[in-house]
């Protein structure tokens, strides 16, 4: 049983990577669940603290997936109703079925908004470029994350290796 929750967690923590690129994936809370697989095996000794920590680190990085991008329209010169129409087109895009839907949503979300808002057409792209920029970094920061818990996982996973092989 400790075997297959090893590969489950791997495959989990793998997948986790993969979903900081892909919008449908869950990249970090997926990363999380395969962090979780791991310490439920009887090898490794359940650290609550470490799970938890890292819990409140997934569920930050969710959170601010979705304020990032608004934070960089208005960064760079959005209104509120700019901000508001990149949230709601990055939403969107999530499941619009085209290759780079979430980035042209949250691009074109914060675009409309500031035409609703009466800018002009120079502010409007500056606010969706920097909603843009914004999800690139919130993406990068998954990444990041994910890559982080990946780590950790290969840490504990040599420190056990005995146990398991």
């Amino acid at each position: 049983m400790d075997i297959l929750l090893l590969v489950l967690a791997c495959i989990l923590l793998i997948t986790g990577m993969l979903g900081s690129f892909l919008p449908v994936l869950p990249g970090v809370p997926l990363s999380w669940a395969g962090l979780l697989l791991f310490y439920l095996t009887s090898v490794v000794p359940m650290n609550y603290t470490f799970l938890g920590i890292t819990l409140l680190v997934s569920i930050l990085v969710v959170v601010l997936q979705y304020i990032i991008p608004a934070l960089g329209s208005k960064y760079f010169g959005g209104s509120k109703p700019g901000m508001i129409g990149a949230t709601v087109g990055l939403i969107v895009g999530i499941f619009i079925p085209i290759p780079f839907g979430i980035i042209l949503g949250a691009f074109g979300g914060a675009f409309i908004g500031e035409i609703i808002n009466k800018s002009d057409s120079r502010t409007a792209t500056r606010a969706a470029f920097g909603s843009f920029l914004g999800l690139v970094a919130s993406t990068f920061m998954e990444f990041v994350i994910s890559g982080i818990f990946l780590i950790l996982f290969c840490i504990k996973l040599w420190e056990f290796r005995e146990g398991f092989f």
